[in-house]
Order: structure tokens, then sequence, then C-alpha cells
């Protein structure tokens, strides 16, 4: 049990459940929506195939960015349920709803189990494909929930993991072929985003971090820092050698007017996390910081520019 002096924060107490706008609003908050950003990849085979002007295949990928919210938010709150009362001892997660008492276990697990049909459901009705790609997205992050996020490395590489299976769903709903560098570039990425996120608990729960996730004992600022050096240089490398290897991209390697967006990206978010005391959230570093932001929007708006008016 961690320590609250340690935490910095005050004993978290367990609140009764509440009827209502309040616990419509709980259950909202409890589906995490602001990290349904992560499953905006679904749409990048959409783009990078060149596919992006025909309507069919948006609404295709617009329905299989659906359904991967709601299996992403059936994940969340089994991950709640797993961790509540270590959630209720944390610093920040005992702001949760679950943990807050502003919903109660039943009504977690109703909604999860809502979630849950109704994205197996969709799926099934976007292909068979999509639907063995979606099930196994669930299937492998409830055993993340239960036993590998306690496998030191294997805890990381499977959130790396996710992220490809929501790129590689992104294709297949369109049915469009998508770039090795892509799945490559999607590894690193997430490997880089994962690392930074241990290194933010670690250093928000101090020495009482292994308390309340005791993964967290497996892990060092020191080997944190050298695995982030590692994937950052090579994703930098690994998305250099993709603007200009690519088949699918332009001749005259203009898709390496990209890398500088990259590069900054990259490096903004480390500042981010050594100098802010960011990398906990993705989402919320990508959000809250306009530089990031707009890095990435950058990015985005120069690739689709370059690869659309060079056809």
């Amino acid at each position: 049990m961690i320590d609250p002096k340690l935490s910095g924060a005050e004993p978290a107490v367990a609140l009764p459940a509440v009827s209502g706008p309040s616990v419509v609003l709980g259950l909202i908050r409890a589906c995490r929506p602001k990290q349904w950003s992560k499953n905006v990849l679904l749409f990048f085979g959409l783009i990078f195939a060149l596919k992006l002007t025909d309507a069919v295949l948006v609404e295709r990928a617009f329905a299989g960015f659906l359904v991967f919210c709601a299996a992403s938010s059936c994940v969340y709150l089994v991950n709640d349920l797993a961790d509540l009362e270590q959630d209720r001892l944390h610093p920040r997660k005992r702001h949760r709803p679950l943990a807050a008492g502003v919903i109660t276990r039943g009504q977690a697990v109703a909604l999860a189990v809502l979630l849950l049909v109704g994205a197996v459901a969709a799926s099934v009705a976007l292909g068979m494909q999509f639907a063995i790609l979606t099930v196994l997205y669930i299937l492998m992050t409830f055993v993340y929930s239960f036993r590998l996020k306690h496998v030191v490395l294997i805890d990381v590489f499977v959130i790396a993991a996710g992220f490809v299976i929501r790129a590689a769903a992104g294709a297949i709903v369109v049915s469009v072929p998508i770039s090795p560098w892509l799945y490559v570039c999607t590894v690193l990425a997430s490997l880089f985003l994962g690392f930074g996120k241990r290194r933010h608990e670690l250093i928000l729960l101090s020495e009482g971090a292994g308390s309340h996730r005791r993964i967290l004992d497996e892990y060092s600022l020191s080997l944190l820092d050298q695995l982030i050096v590692i994937v950052t240089a090579a994703t930098i490398m690994a998305y250099s050698l993709y603007t200009f290897s690519a088949e699918n991209l332009p001749a005259d390697h203009s898709m390496m007017l990209t890398i500088p967006f990259v590069i900054y990206g990259f490096f903004r978010y480390l500042y981010l996390m050594h100098q802010r005391g960011g990398g906990g959230s993705p989402e919320d570093a990508l959000l809250g910081d306009l530089p990031l932001l707009t890095s990435g929007v950058l990015w985005l708006l120069t690739a689709v520019v370059i690869l659309y008016l060079s056809r």
C-alpha cells in the first residue's frame, strides 16, 4: 500500500455512487473519450493508400474508428475494475469515476458488456478479417490488464502491439495494402510512448511506485532513459527511410519534407517529458501542448498535400 506522504495525495475514500446526470457524465468519462485519439491511426491506411477521396471507403474507415473507440472504452472499463483499489491510492487515478465512487462496479460492468457486444457485432458487419483483429485487440488488452502488464518489457510491447493492430485494422477495413514501414514506425513510436509513460509513473509515485504497480520495481529512470533514446533514434531513422524508399510515395522524394515535423515532434515530447513532467498521457500531451499539436497537424497536412498532388 502506498504511503499518502510518498504519493503526495491525501488518503482516498470511495464516495457513494450518485444518480442522474452525474452518473451519465461519469460513465462517459470512464470511457476515456480523450484516448479515442489513438484510434485515428485507423485512417492512416486510407490516407497513405491515396483513397481519401473515396466516400465509401471513408465511411468504412469511420465505422472502423467507432468500433475501436467502443472496444478501447470497454477495455478501459475492465482495466479500471481490475485496478480499482490501487487507483484509489493513486494521486491522479483516484479521481477516475469508478475509483471516486461516481459510478458503481455494476454500472461499469454493464457498460463494458454493452460496448463489447456492440463492438464485436459491428466489426463482423465490416468483414470477418476486421472482426478477427477487433477481437484480437480486445482479448490481448484483457490479458494485459490481468497478467501481461506485470511482465517487464512485455507490458510495453503489448501496448505497442495494440497500435499495430489499429494500423492493420485500418488498412483491412478499406481493403488497401499498407507499407511495412508504417508498421515499423508504429511499433517504434508506440514503444517510445510506452516507455515514457512508465518513466512518468516512476517519477509521479516516487518511492511508492512499486506498491501501486509492482512492475515499476523492475524499471529505473536510467534504464527507461536509455530505452527512450534508442527508440527515439530508431523511429526517426525508420521514418526517414520510409519517406524515400516506400514504393507508394512520390518518386521525387518530396515526402522527405515531412521529416522535420517528425523530428520536432519527438524533441518537443522529450522536452515535455524531462522539463515539464509530462509523458504520462500521450493524448494530454498532444491535445494540451500547442507546439506539439501544431507539429502533428502540419505533418499530416504536408503529407496529404504531397501524396495527393503528386498523383
